[in-house]
């Protein structure tokens, strides 16, 4: 059985959505994401019908950002992250967002063909604010191989 790279990050906004100061960010959201899409390696992507509500329901704040998506390997995500223009907004991610006193990034291992849940994006983030990293819940600092089978 094959996996995919299921990666999850959530930011709290500083400001409301039409607010001047989070301009540059809502502006170049449709870029980052077609540039994800596009990216070598990127499998899926969530794409929210509610505005978030369910993640922000979830996660039980309302200026949540919630992304997830799934790829082919951790050196594409990593590639898509640090090297391409992504990192520009990532540099510039604390003009944005509130710093959150836990980890706001995770990684895990999904089988190929199931999509991860909202549920499941929270269940993993809590496994690593409460355990670090593990097989189960990791980052990029800490990472873990592909599972060799189910």
């Amino acid at each position: 059985m094959s996996f995919h790279l299921a990666q999850v990050n959530i930011a709290v906004a500083k400001y409301g959505e039409d607010d001047e100061r989070f301009s540059e960010f809502v502006g170049n959201l449709d870029r980052i994401n077609a540039l994800a899409d596009s990216a070598q390696g990127f499998v899926w992507r969530y794409i929210s019908d509610d505005n978030d509500a369910e993640a922000r329901a979830a996660f039980g704040n309302d200026k949540l950002l919630f992304n997830m998506s799934l790829w082919s390997s951790l050196e594409d995500l990593k590639y898509y992250v640090y090297q391409s223009d992504h990192v520009n907004i990532l540099r510039q991610r604390a003009d944005w967002f509130i710093p959150q006193g836990s980890p706001s990034m995770v990684l895990w291992w999904q089988r190929e063909g199931q999509i991860p849940t909202v549920a499941e994006a929270k269940h993993r983030l809590d496994c690593l604010t409460e355990a670090g990293p593990t097989e189960e819940a990791f980052t990029f600092r800490s990472t873990y191989d592909m599972p060799m089978k189910s």
